[in-house]
């Protein structure tokens, strides 16, 4: 992760949507696992789109969307350690 912000291109390689107003499948969101890993983030991407939470994918989906997450639906959505990491 380190060698893709460099001085010559310091900006995330990623562009994430953090308005919960406007999520959709295939965002690509930064999540979190508080019960584990304080506020480190992840990145996940958007399956569905429900009223109160979300259902996401670690990483882009694409290789495995395994294990599908529910997280809570607001900016960083919180997913519990349970769905993130089967425990």
């Amino acid at each position: 992760m380190e060698e893709m912000v460099t001085a010559e291109s310091p900006n995330c390689p990623f562009e994430f949507n953090f308005d919960p107003a406007t999520f959709k499948p295939g965002d690509l969101v930064s999540y979190r696992v508080p019960e584990r890993f304080d506020d480190m983030p992840f990145v996940g991407v958007i399956i569905a789109v429900e009223d109160d939470h979300i259902l996401l994918a670690h990483n882009d989906g694409t290789e495995n969307p395994e294990p599908v997450m529910r997280g809570t639906r607001e900016s960083r959505p919180v997913v519990s350690a349970k769905d993130a990491l089967g425990e």
